[in-house]
């Protein structure tokens, strides 16, 4: 069992130091430097993103670049496979078990609850900038079932569960196929997700946007009570209702998604009682208790000392242009705030760190356990194996690094014909960069774009 075990671990001694970041560089560098088609040559060359593992990552990986890119019937089609990978992930016993004598890097990557949510996303968009209403909102009854399936996953209200911009989408959606009842309904549960989880998980309030989208809604659906309720709630007595000729609704995919890095803790190990262990840490007052049942185990463990132990951090990419503006005509629409996935993916990784903890204590633990008892057979094989051990702890750091750091939007009155206008990109301290459109639009259609920023700051420890 033990030469077994060494002999797993030897294959990931080359890459135990780096992160999933650093062993996927030239990728990750050609797409923040906007160079999208060598980076996708890269992604499907990279020998990380070729491992079984990560199927995920190199499906969503996939889609995302081809959406830029503007291949969106290739690009859903990837993405469809994330989604599929989602709904038919498997725990593999065998790569669980192994992680637990190496790393988890070794495991399968399901993926986090965002970037499965952000999947079908992309794949909505996808679908409405191809004009395909109906495709877009079959993508939206299955972020309902992804988002119910959330909710009922977390009962706490501190947790992630809800996903206000999701709503938001399907709420747009809905709005575009002439759906006011239902368009109402997602606005609705939007505005409540922001008022009650957002502003306090996150710091994000409903957007003015989604305000304006909800009361619109309320009007033409014929819901005069409540379109009088939330008139006088955002205190906007003098709002009308305008249905403009065409619209045109701007998405701002603004800067990177934050990166996963890994950071360490010492610990040491105390007997509590005849089956109980303390691994503690004073310095940072942390103390985790561990049932040990057998009498091997328990003589291995009260041996132990201080011991390293791994875990998974992200590291935010600020960002670069700080806000943004639609001119057209004489009019100007600010880009509004409605989704931060840096924040989201933060949050998600928070909720969890209490399994990872325990996940990486006994990781060390077991792996501790075996170099004394490889010691206690042979003293240099002891040493190697805990060469092996601590080359091999590691965290962790597997997730989706090409999403966006923010998601703003706005909606734009158009006119039937052509539309010229202009994307105002702003910065502190600094002349906009601005990015000039012209939108053909027909009588009473909705346009939907998405302007991409890979733009960001130096990554900074969160």
């Amino acid at each position: 069992m033990l030469k077994t075990v060494t002999a797993i671990a030897v294959v990931v001694l080359g890459s135990a130091c780096a992160t999933f970041y650093e062993t996927t560089y030239d990728y990750n560098r050609k797409f923040e430097e906007g160079s999208l088609d060598k980076a996708l040559e890269s992604l499907r060359s990279e020998n990380q993103y070729r491992k079984p593992n990560v199927k995920f990552l190199y499906y969503a990986n996939n889609g995302i670049l081809l959406s830029i890119l503007g291949k969106y019937e290739e690009s859903n089609n990837y993405f469809e496979k994330a989604f599929l990978f989602g709904e038919d992930y498997r725990v593999n016993v065998a790569r669980e078990a192994a992680a637990y004598f190496t790393n988890p890097m070794v495991t399968v990557y399901r993926g986090e609850d965002h970037e499965h949510l952000m999947v079908l996303y992309y794949k909505a968009m996808n679908f409405l900038k191809m004009g395909r209403h109906e495709e877009a909102l079959v993508e939206c009854r299955r972020l309902n079932i992804r988002l119910q399936q959330l909710s009922d996953r977390y009962s706490s209200e501190n947790k992630y569960r809800r996903d206000a911009f999701v709503h938001v989408l399907m709420g747009i959606i809905y709005q575009a196929d002439n759906d006011w009842n239902n368009a109402f309904i997602a606005y609705r549960n939007a505005y409540e997700i922001y008022e009650e989880d957002y502003g306090r998980l996150f710091g994000v309030q409903a957007p003015d946007q989604l305000k304006a989208d909800l009361l619109r809604a309320a009007w033409n659906t014929g819901f005069t009570d409540e379109f009088d309720f939330y008139k006088s709630k955002f205190n906007w007595p003098d709002f009308d209702v305008v249905n403009p000729e065409s619209e045109l609704v701007f998405f701002w995919h603004n800067g990177l998604s934050p990166i996963k890095d890994e950071w360490s803790i010492n610990f040491v190990v105390n007997r509590e009682s005849d089956n109980m262990f303390l691994f503690s840490n004073p310095d940072m007052n942390m103390r985790y208790s561990f049932y040990v049942g057998g009498d091997d185990e328990r003589t291995r463990l009260s041996s132990l000392e201080v011991f390293r132990v791994a875990f998974p951090r992200y590291l935010e990419r600020p960002v670069y242009y700080t806000h943004a503006e639609i001119v057209a005509g004489d009019a100007s629409f600010p880009l509004q705030l409605g989704e931060d996935v840096n924040r989201v993916a933060i949050k998600c990784l928070q909720e969890r760190m209490g399994l990872e903890f325990s996940k990486s204590l006994l990781r060390v633990a077991l792996k501790k356990s075996m170099e004394y008892s490889a010691r206690k057979e042979d003293r240099s094989f002891g040493a190697l194996i805990g060469a092996i051990n601590s080359a091999t702890e590691k965290a962790d750091t597997r997730n989706w690094q090409t999403l966006p750091h923010s998601i703003f939007y706005s909606r734009i009155p158009l006119k039937q014909g052509a539309n010229p206008v202009v994307l105002r990109l702003n910065r502190n301290g600094s002349q906009p960069d601005e990015y000039r459109f012209t939108y053909t639009a027909d009588k009473g259609q909705t346009l939907f774009h998405t302007f991409t920023s890979l733009e960001s700051l130096p990554a900074s420890r969160y």
